[in-house]
């Protein structure tokens, strides 16, 4: 089977793209420059690079791509910069989400892709009408006014919500949540539920980008993960350490 993973050279992006490898998946990525990439994964012989901006893609361009992927990965992200968060591309998790989908479809797939979207806990499921605090959602809409990425990860999960529902028979989707994104160096227990189970703004959780690409890749590969978990909008957390003392 091949994915194609989008941020692949991002922080959890290369981690997702380490870990398909790892389990015999083949992967095609885009991106614009390698220097994130170790020089173990530009010599994998099961890795294809594609040298570019998704967004700067045709339409043709990108169906090209797509075809013959059987999942299609994202975990594109606005750098935490003054530039990365207030400058263009405003819309950018949003359009690659909707331009991937288009070309998904614009291939007719006989079997339906996988379509997996990294997204954050701060985002609600408003299939599920999660319960959010009146001091939380009054937060939320600042965040709304006034950081442009909350709104693109907003967007590009109701796109999928809302869009691409069930009914459609050629594309079926995930939405991963993770909370508090940490660095380790292998992967932990993790627990994934189908909601948040604390507060992402006042109780925030932590969750390690490798069990992020971990749980990520158990999505793409693995069909009773898929089963459970597709059509919906999972968070996970690393498992919390028993102490000792």
């Amino acid at each position: 089977m091949t994915t194609l993973v989008v941020g692949a050279s991002g922080a959890t992006g290369r981690l997702l793209v380490e870990e398909l490898l790892n389990r015999g998946e083949s992967v095609r990525i885009i991106v614009r420059a390698e220097s994130n990439l170790s020089e173990t994964l530009n010599m994998h012989e099961n890795l294809s690079i594609i040298h570019a901006s998704v967004l700067d893609l045709s339409d043709a361009e990108i169906a090209q791509h797509v075809k013959g992927c059987s999942a299609v990965a994202s975990c594109l992200g606005h750098n935490m910069s003054f530039k990365g968060m207030f400058g263009h591309p405003r819309h950018l998790v949003t359009d690659a989400t909707r331009r991937l989908c288009e070309a998904i479809k614009a291939n007719k797939p006989e079997m339906p892709v996988k379509f997996v979207l990294m997204n954050t806990a701060g985002n609600s499921n408003r299939d599920l009408s999660e319960r959010i605090s009146f001091a939380q959602t009054c937060v939320i809409g600042l965040l709304r006014l006034l950081l442009p990425p909350h709104v693109d990860n907003e967007k590009a999960a109701d796109f999928l919500r809302t869009e691409m529902n069930m009914m459609n028979m050629m594309l079926e989707w995930s939405v991963v949540r993770p909370d508090g994104l940490i660095d380790e160096d292998k992967v932990s227990e993790y627990e994934v539920h189908p909601s948040p189970t604390r507060s992402a703004i006042f109780d925030a959780g932590t969750t390690s980008r490798i069990n992020v690409g971990h749980f990520m890749a158990e999505l793409i590969m693995d069909s009773n993960t898929w089963s459970r978990w597709k059509g919906q909008m999972p968070v996970i957390y690393n498992k919390k350490k028993m102490s000792l003392n």
